[in-house]
């Protein structure tokens, strides 16, 4: 049975091999990704994901922006209240 590894130790791993795996030929690659499935214990699909989108992942960096201004938003509670404070596509929460 196969050693587990952390969640920290496989991202650090991934960051080693990642820029060596985007710029590697093909057969580079296929070796590449061999040893990477055996030390994570990842399946083989999952791992070639998690190699090429890693850098276009960024979390906690995300910021969200206001759709609406403040009177919209109070319009829209007047609405809610209104219709007895009814869950959208009648969840019913």
């Amino acid at each position: 049975m196969a050693r587990r590894i952390s969640i920290a130790t496989r991202s650090e791993l991934v960051e080693a091999i990642v820029e060596r795996y985007r710029s590697g030929s093909r057969s580079d690659k296929r070796l590449i990704l061999d040893e990477f499935v055996a030390v994570t214990g990842y399946h083989r699909k999952h791992a070639i994901r998690v190699l090429r989108h890693r850098a276009s992942k960024t979390p906690g960096n995300k910021r969200h922006s206001l759709r609406y201004g403040g009177d919209v938003r109070e319009a829209l509670v007047v609405l809610w209240e209104a219709s007895e404070r009814l869950f959208p596509n009648g969840c019913g929460r």
